[in-house]
């Protein structure tokens, strides 16, 4: 789990170094001095301050997700865009803060609830520095905290692409609020908070259920309860191509988001130690080979090698591997990033023929390639791991039994993630605050949501205007 105790080995013979001084110098299966208490405290700092770094890198991702979608997405509709996922940061931030962080952690019943009104805010909460036991968990409660709340904010985002064009911002503002506070929360409660889950034996290192299943399938019902953007299907059904404005915006957004992922998954060791390098290596060899294998399987599928599904290949192949990268080695991780790029384009491409319009590619990227991953968890986790060699897929020798546990996972998350963001986005629209009316839609959101549109292009077009 994402609190899980850590580093426990190492710190218990630090604690005994301690203890008997005079014994001999002892060094821990990472290669850390943990001979002397000045040892213990500096491997204590050095855990918190890479857990900080992790947490802005994290952080971070929120530019990617902003630039991806844009660029994804029509001009008119940019600083729409903009604005969600800055309200995605700063409301999420603030709501996980008073409420979802007590759900999450709570080690409370199924649904996370359990007294301690005002969440971290509270007398107990940001008032210490230190780690309460160093023995059991080494990480002070203000980054922990900083860390949770950035990965709670970059599950609330991931909507913002398969809703945008279409919806009200008062409506989006009240959906982030509650992912954020309690759908979001919850999910991680079962898991990464001591839940049901965790005690099922469900793996998922860096989230690619608990965070990236949980953003994908509320996109997922975010897209159907909305409808499409108008002329996106003809009057024969079939799907429309509605160009993004800027394929260098949304690129650059998945390299942010790349970079942003040597925080998500390197982070989620929630320690500094060699394993490290080794998570970063295989993170990035899954975000290559899903690339690479969703490029190839767009140019065999629709004719030409397509940036936007190679792009988002690169990202299903990173969400695929932050289940199980604790537990593979490199073979099991090329191969899951290489089936999510082939798996993000057929994916794509089956939610257009069932009408749903995802302008971005949310649900396929980060709920079915999420799905993938925690499947692939099941089939390739292996001994040899230098990282958690605990455990063995059904590929492994190891049976079915971890295989039957990650497919639970997944359709408890997904179940509930659908019927509670159903609910949710199905009383804002009962409410009228969900959808934008046609003129609005039209005119783009930048208009009629915000009073200003994202490019003002008059200086620009009088310069193009005399080039002629």
């Amino acid at each position: 789990m994402k609190r899980k105790l850590i580093g426990g080995a190492a710190l218990a013979v630090a604690a005994l170094a301690i203890a008997d001084p005079v014994g001999a110098q002892s060094i821990d299966e990472i290669g850390r001095d943990t001979a002397t208490g000045n040892d213990l405290l500096n491997m204590v700092v050095l855990d918190n301050i890479f857990i900080f770094v992790a947490a802005v890198l994290v952080l971070f991702m929120q530019a990617g997700f902003a630039m991806v979608e844009a660029g994804f997405t029509e001009a008119k509709n940019a600083a729409n865009i903009m604005m969600k996922n800055l309200m995605d940061a700063s409301v999420g931030i603030l709501l996980f803060a008073l409420i979802g962080w007590n759900i999450a952690y709570s080690g409370a019943d199924f649904f996370g609830f359990a007294s301690g009104a005002w969440g971290i805010f509270g007398v107990d909460g940001l008032s210490s520095l230190n780690p309460a036991d160093v023995g059991e968990y080494p990480l002070a409660v203000p980054v922990d905290f900083l860390f949770q709340a950035a990965f709670a904010a970059a599950a609330a985002t991931i909507v913002s692409g398969a809703v945008a064009g279409r919806t009200q911002f008062k409506g989006y503002l009240a959906y982030s609020i509650v992912i954020t506070a309690i759908i979001y929360p919850i999910v991680v409660n079962w898991k990464w908070g001591g839940g049901w889950l965790d005690q099922l034996g469900f793996v998922d290192f860096a989230g690619s259920g608990l965070v990236h299943m949980t953003g994908g399938f509320a996109a997922l019902m975010g897209a159907i309860v909305l409808g499409p953007r108008i002329g996106k299907f003809g009057p024969d059904g079939k799907p429309r191509t509605i160009n993004g404005h800027s394929f260098p915006l949304a690129m650059l957004g998945v390299f942010i988001l790349f970079v942003g992922w040597f925080g998500f998954n390197p982070g989620s060791q929630l320690q500094a130690d060699m394993a490290v390098p080794y998570i970063a290596v295989l993170t990035a060899f899954a975000g290559a080979a899903g690339g690479a294998t969703a490029m190839l399987t767009s140019w065999v599928v629709m004719g030409k090698p397509d940036v936007g599904m190679a792009g988002n290949g690169l990202l299903a192949g990173l969400v695929a591997i932050c289940s199980g990268i604790g537990n593979f080695t490199s073979v099991g991780t090329v191969i899951t990033g290489a089936v999510a790029g082939v798996i993000v384009v057929l994916s794509v491409r089956m939610v257009e023929g069932a009408k749903i319009d995802d302008p971005v590619g949310a649900f396929s990227v980060h709920g079915v390639a999420g799905f993938w991953g925690l499947i692939a968890t099941g089939l390739f986790a292996t001994s040899s791991s230098p990282v958690d060699g605990s455990l063995e897929g059904l590929f492994a020798g190891g049976g079915a039994g971890l295989l039957i546990d990650q497919l639970i996972g997944g359709v408890a998350i997904a179940a509930f993630v659908l019927i509670a963001s159903g609910l949710l986005f199905g009383a804002l629209k009962g409410a009228g605050i969900l959808r934008v009316n046609e003129e609005e839609e039209l005119a783009g959101l930048d208009l009629s949501e915000h009073g200003a549109p994202g490019y003002d292009l008059g200086g620009l077009e009088g310069v193009l205007v005399s080039a002629e």
